[in-house]
């Protein structure tokens, strides 16, 4: 199983590498999450929940800086907008200006 392995190999690696980040744009928004877990997930890059914890995929971490920081944005952004609206992405907008452009380019990275 080279992904498995592939994760457990990487997931230590990466949970600094997210957290990091993570700390960074939360101070820059004002805003406390509870948990962080890094996952291999194979759908999704992040998700946040209503109880203020959030997920990662550990290629988080692997991806380009302006696509982690975008999946990391939009995670964070989901604590002060749980949804996508017009307000949610003018939050992402505050800190990723391009983020239409950075998005597509994630979702075009295949997570396997």
């Amino acid at each position: 199983m080279r992904s498995k392995r592939h994760y457990l190999e990487n997931k230590t690696v990466a949970r600094k590498v997210i957290l990091e980040c993570l700390e960074f744009f939360a101070h820059l928004y004002g805003v406390k999450y509870r948990k962080v877990a890094i996952r291999n997930q194979k759908t999704k890059w992040g998700s946040c929940s209503k109880a203020r914890n959030l997920n990662f995929n550990y290629k988080v971490a692997l991806l380009p800086k302006d696509q982690r920081d975008y999946v990391i944005v939009h995670e964070l952004c989901h604590l002060i907008e749980f949804n996508h609206s017009k307000r949610f992405w003018a939050e992402v907008e505050r800190t990723i200006p391009n983020y239409k452009e950075v998005r597509r380019k994630v979702r075009t990275t295949a997570l396997f």
